[in-house]
């Protein structure tokens, strides 16, 4: 059978999406799997069902195609010999996005995720072929969409928007079709006939269908909740999967530490959505926030960490000192775990506008991502913020809409933004800056959105408005901490959490910290066991590169603080509060 193409982009890199191994590394990977035989038309795996691992062809060929919930389904390549067939969601038993069926009698090696994880780092020469082709397959698979939900509503329904966005953060493919440009799309609306606030429509792979579900109803549908880890005893959890809780992840696990990450959104935190990082060390023509992120995302999974997102922290608790710390989520479900680690980072500011909640999706964004551009193409958006997250989305926004005006309470740009996003700025012909300008007040509606913005230039006094329906938010955040209020762990004035190098001289927790018969370490909070990094941290710098270089370093700690428990349950009778036993 000969192949069909692929998206351009990768079709020259298609030896290294299927590559063929020889006989020596078929070797090296016997004491990983065992081996299976399945015969003429089996199914080896189905989209939506959770896989066995990857497999190895010794003998015979499989078929792969795509397949969604509509029924369609579509070939992508016929392996034989030599080859393996998986992609990344086998690294963590998540259910896989395509079908295989065997063509003739087949013979395969079957690695499971955990021994596929053990294969990667053992095998450093064949494990780097193989996760780069776990890659590649996941890059064609979000390029066409495979696998993955059917979203079925307007392009500009704000409920559309909010699981684009959610599934595009997440790494996740999907289709999406508009029921004004399409026969199939409109019938699915014809036939569950769903209210406007019912949209989207959303068809899963196994053909149920979900009216505008949330984030988390959508994950479970999907089989992204990784339902047993709430059953498991952590050695740390991660609160918060941006750079520094990732960086944490990936050292602690590949240390051989047992890792939880939890995160209410996506990976990645605000960095993430970043259109474009340029000064960041080591890649100077620039990456986006997303690739930055989902690298670092499946680097932590390779090393068998373990990801629930969406998962909502509610609540920290430690009811005594030397009680395991329990975090309770807002689903009522918990984590038990030996270690905490707060990098819950910061949430977007809000300006205090009277309406704003209003036409939040509708008109009013706090990222520019790929999805937000096309829906402002060829339009005039307004932009408010001054900082480098403003800047790099105000470059990218200019290369789709017609013209973009950015609104700045300061006199100058240079005092909170980069000079090479500065040089940009005024170099660009469709972005107008508008220094000392504040937003202060929406005009619109539920069904059409944001129609208008009025905004008064602060030294004068002087009003003006304008017909704008696409606003853009980059006016700072405030700390994601508020789930740590009653649990002893202290906060700075603003909601950041202070730690080991800042906590001054106060007696704080101090049954906790004889119990645990040591003094705080560097990112350690007042709380035993508990550390800071990142933006969520007081005193830290607000840079992606210092997010990730406390996440490293904090790992230490952790081996510091886990060992002292070992130490005190070996040779006192208080047990240690970083210690569950």
């Amino acid at each position: 059978m000969h192949p069909p193409p692929l998206p351009p982009d990768l079709e020259s890199r298609r030896p290294q999406m299927f590559p063929v191994l020889d006989a020596r590394d078929i070797e090296r990977m016997q004491r990983f799997g065992e081996v299976r035989h399945f015969h003429d038309g089996e199914c080896l795996f189905a989209a939506g069902q959770p896989g066995p691992g990857m497999l190895v062809l010794a003998r015979g060929r499989v078929a792969l195609s795509r397949r969604d919930g509509l029924g369609h389904s579509i070939p992508i390549v016929e392996e034989g010999p030599g080859q393996f067939l998986g992609e990344v969601a086998q690294l963590s038993g998540r259910p896989s996005l395509v079908d295989a069926h065997a063509v003739g009698e087949v013979e395969a090696l079957v690695i499971p995720p955990h021994r596929l994880r053990a294969l990667l780092v053992a095998e450093a020469d064949l494990g780097e072929r193989i996760m780069r082709a776990l890659i590649l397959r996941r890059v064609g698979l979000l390029e066409t969409g495979a696998g993955g939900p059917v979203l079925v509503g307007p392009p500009e329904g704000a409920g559309r928007v909010r699981l684009e966005g959610f599934l595009s953060r997440n790494g996740h493919p999907y289709l999406a079709m508009d029921p004004a440009r399409g026969a199939e799309a409109d019938s699915l609306l014809e036939r569950y006939s769903p209210h406007a606030e019912e949209l989207p429509l959303v068809v899963c792979p196994d053909g149920s269908v979900l009216k505008n579900p949330s984030e988390s109803t959508l994950a479970r549908a999907l089989g992204l909740l990784p339902e047993g880890a709430f059953e498991t005893h952590y050695d740390v959890a991660v609160v918060g999967a941006g750079p520094a809780g990732l960086a944490t992840a990936v050292y602690a696990a590949s240390e051989g530490l047992r890792v939880l990450v939890l995160d209410q959104r996506a990976f990645g935190g605000q960095a993430g959505a970043s259109a474009r990082i340029e000064n960041y060390l080591g890649f100077p023509t620039g990456i986006t926030g997303q690739a930055l992120t989902a690298r670092a995302y499946v680097q932590a999974q390779k090393f068998g960490v373990e990801m629930a997102i969406p998962a909502e922290v509610a609540s920290l608790r430690c009811a005594a000192p030397g009680a395991p710390l329990t975090l309770a989520l807002t689903d009522g479900r918990k984590v038990r775990t030996r270690t905490v680690v707060v990098a819950s980072g910061a949430r977007y500011r809000r300006p205090a506008l009277a309406n704003l909640g209003q036409f939040e999706g509708r008109g009013v964004f706090y990222w520019a991502s790929p999805i937000e551009a096309r829906i402002c193409a060829d339009e005039e958006v307004m932009l408010v913020g001054g900082g480098n997250s403003a800047g790099q989305a105000a470059v990218f926004l200019a290369g789709h809409a017609r013209r973009v005006r950015v609104l700045v309470r300061g006199r100058e740009l240079a005092a909170s933004m980069s000079s090479y996003l500065v040089e940009r700025l005024a170099a660009s012909p469709r972005i107008e800056l508008v220094m000392e300008t504040e937003v202060v007040e929406l005009a619109g509606s539920e069904e059409r959105g944001l129609r208008r913005v009025r905004w008064r230039h602060r030294p004068s006094g002087r009003e003006e408005v304008a017909d704008v329906r696409h606003l853009f938010l980059f006016i700072g955040a405030d700390p994601a901490t508020e789930w740590l209020t009653g649990c002893g762990v202290t906060l700075d004035a603003k909601g950041f959490v202070r730690t080991g190098v800042v906590l001054g001289e106060e007696p704080l927790q101090a049954e906790a910290w004889e119990a645990a018969g040591r003094a705080p370490l560097g990112f350690e909070t007042s709380l035993p066991g508990v550390f800071a990094i990142g933006d969520a941290r007081s005193d830290s710098v607000k840079r992606v590169g210092a997010a990730i270089g406390e996440g490293a370093a904090v790992v230490a700690q952790l081996h510091a603080c886990l060992a002292s428990a070992a130490t005190h349950v070996a040779t006192g009778p208080v047990t240690s509060p970083c210690s569950t036993r």
